[in-house]
């Protein structure tokens, strides 16, 4: 018996997958940051990967606050 290798979901989400492009490029731009700042704001984007398995859209918006306050502090992009 072959198995045949896993090529993604059958579905096509645009809104879910703009949100798991932003959350990974989110947790990308924390990950330099020293590590007590790394760690609160990780826990932040595991709060709303979390909420998006239950209201994806409450979840865009929320991500979408935490990326305006994160590109509003010096020296972090």
């Amino acid at each position: 018996m072959s198995t045949v290798p896993w090529t993604g979901p059958e579905w096509d989400d645009p809104a879910l997958t703009r949100l798991a492009r932003q959350l990974r490029d989110a947790h990308r731009a924390v990950a330099p940051l020293p590590p007590e700042t790394r760690q609160r704001l990780i826990r932040h984007l595991l709060a709303i990967t979390d909420l998006a398995k239950r209201d994806a859209e409450l979840a865009a918006r929320r991500l979408d606050a935490f990326l305006a306050d994160f590109h509003e502090v010096p020296d972090v992009r």
